[in-house]
């Protein structure tokens, strides 16, 4: 076990193992039955080119044989931030025939970010695109390499390679030394991480997830089987595939695990979204509410065919009611299928086969029957089902502890190894859950703490309000006061006297009405596409 890894009790391990959710198998092993059942099928598709099982199995071999003679070997953390193309497929595939482990940065992280992530990890190399509009990543990985200790590796896409750096275009090319019967012989625990994720925290820099073998391959397969997902369908990503949703939940790992395909996109653009549907005959998107309300506002939207979206997959924030009645109305043929998770383990889906009232008002339930969940109050004491409690989670593929960090551990998890996931929800009398809000989400009126979220799905009720998140705001008197940042429809004028007096029309407390009120073209959102709620706070300040 790598030092800093919390790992799960060995009763727990060995239930998980019993139950057969761990196959004791890393994902090497999981990935190589893959490649040879699929072989001829076609993996992954970027741009104009078309990659078949076989060929992704062979080139990431190479590749992998490649970072071998440059050094990289066992235990190596390389921190990967590549864009979605399916270079990031064959370094990912690599890293875990070597038994390397990719840690996975957002393209949107900069150098505080990346140089915290290779100082936690100690890891030995960068993956990174050259440069984004002004911003070199060169640059930024020479900055970090001055201050290892050890040989520091750049890895570039390519095809030219700055120096000191490797384009991964030159070793996917090259003729390695390292034999490639060595990588099976590499032997590697399904109890040690395959991979390094990032917590989702809105403040400081991100914690470590280690994510196990064991563990992840079950997030991936699980995932799948509740997603209406066969050999023939096509999944198109334009979430950052580093992040967890699109990778694995179930994401990549999870199409590959049938026999599928996915389609890369480094835009999320309307136009080229349609285009890539209507080209490849796409079946599932994973998105978040506010891309799917950008697409849905696209006079586009009409004229392309997008009639092969079976499942419009949408997590990371509560997709309200309008929007999903705009996406069945233009989207006849996709269902929405809401979606709760996190990069620390627990995965909830609504399944397709719920009632149309459970689909549309809850985010799902567990994937697994041994995800075990606690709705508790302040002082830990679970609630009664339909009152409103923190989660708290434990189970087959949650982690039991974030990478070196046993002071934020000890307040993040129970004694017994819950974790305390800060996110507000109630249990709904179908045994799906129903989210209520962050923990954190709340504005703090005068010792009076009203829910964000409640008061954002009533403004939304609203015809001419397209998007919204309600902010606290300084107060000398009350300490917060609420402020309403808007998006509103074209031409729709909206002040927040009018604001009040349709909320007031859902006879809610008045602490709850805005006393404030923000027009935006758009909202900020933060890198995996959520409303930058923090982003909000710094203007309205």
């Amino acid at each position: 076990m790598i030092d800093g890894v919390v790992p799960y009790p060995p009763e727990f391990a060995a239930h998980y193992r019993a139950r057969g959710y761990w196959r004791d198998r890393p994902l090497r092993d999981e990935f190589a039955e893959l490649f040879r059942v699929h072989a001829d099928r076609v993996a992954v598709i970027d741009g104009d080119e078309r990659i078949t099982y076989r060929q992704l199995d062979e080139r990431s071999t190479r590749l992998a044989c490649n970072l071998a003679d440059l050094g990289l070997g066992k235990g190596d953390r390389v921190v990967v931030q590549l864009p979605n193309t399916a270079g990031f497929c064959y370094l990912y595939f690599a890293l875990q025939k070597l038994g390397a482990i990719p840690v996975l940065a957002l393209p949107s992280h900069r150098y505080r970010e990346i140089a915290h992530f290779v100082s936690v990890t100690d890891a030995r190399a960068c993956a990174v695109p050259e440069r984004h509009k002004d911003f070199s990543y060169v640059d930024m990985v020479r900055r970090i390499a001055v201050d290892q200790r050890g040989p520091f590796l750049g890895l570039v896409p390519g095809p030219d390679a700055p120096d000191g750096f490797f384009a991964l275009t030159d070793l996917l090319a090259r003729e390695p030394s390292f034999p490639a019967e060595a990588l099976a012989s590499v032997r590697i625990d399904p109890e040690d991480p395959a991979v390094f994720l990032l917590s989702g925290g809105t403040t400081g820099v991100p914690k470590l997830i280690p994510r196990s073998h064991n563990d992840y391959a079950f997030n991936s397969r699980t995932a799948a089987s509740v997603c209406d997902i066969g050999p023939d369908d096509v999944l198109l990503l334009v979430l950052p595939i580093e992040h967890n949703l699109p990778l694995a939940c179930p994401g990549l790992q999870g199409f590959m695990f049938t026999g599928a395909t996915t389609v890369l996109s480094t835009s999320s653009a309307p136009g080229r979204v349609f285009e890539l549907v209507e080209r490849h005959r796409v079946t599932h998107i994973h998105l978040v509410p506010a891309l799917l309300i950008r697409w849905l506002a696209d006079p586009g939207v009409d004229r392309h065919d997008l009639s092969s979206l079976r499942v419009l997959q949408s997590g990371g924030q509560r997709l309200q009611p309008e929007t999903r009645d705009r996406a069945a109305k233009l989207i006849p043929n996709a269902l929405v299928q809401e979606n709760f998770g996190m990069a620390e383990g627990l995965l909830m889906f609504v399944r397709l086969d719920d009632p149309d009232e459970v689909r549309r008002e809850t985010c799902g339930r567990p994937i697994c029957q041994d995800d075990e969940l606690r709705l508790v109050d302040d002082d830990g004491h679970d609630v009664p089902d339909g009152e409103v409690g923190e989660l708290c989670v434990r189970g087959p593929y949650t982690l039991r502890g974030y990478f070196r960090a046993p002071e934020h551990n000890a307040r993040a998890f129970t004694p017994d190894g819950f974790y305390r996931s800060g996110d507000l929800m109630v249990r709904h009398s179908s045994g799906n859950y129903v989210v209520a809000g962050r923990k954190k989400d709340l504005i703090n009126r005068g010792g009076e703490k009203i829910s964000a979220e409640e008061v954002e799905n009533l403004i939304l009720a609203h015809p001419d309000v397209v998007n919204v998140a309600c902010v606290p705001v300084p107060d000398d008197v009350l300490g917060e006061r609420m402020c309403a940042c808007l998006v509103t429809r074209s031409g729709a004028t909206l002040d927040l006297p009018a604001l009040v007096e349709f909320l007031e029309t859902f006879e809610i407390a008045k602490h709850k009405l805005p006393e404030r009120l923000e027009v935006f073209a758009e909202l900020p959102l933060s890198p995996i596409g959520k409303v930058s709620k923090k982003d909000l706070v710094r203007r309205m300040s």
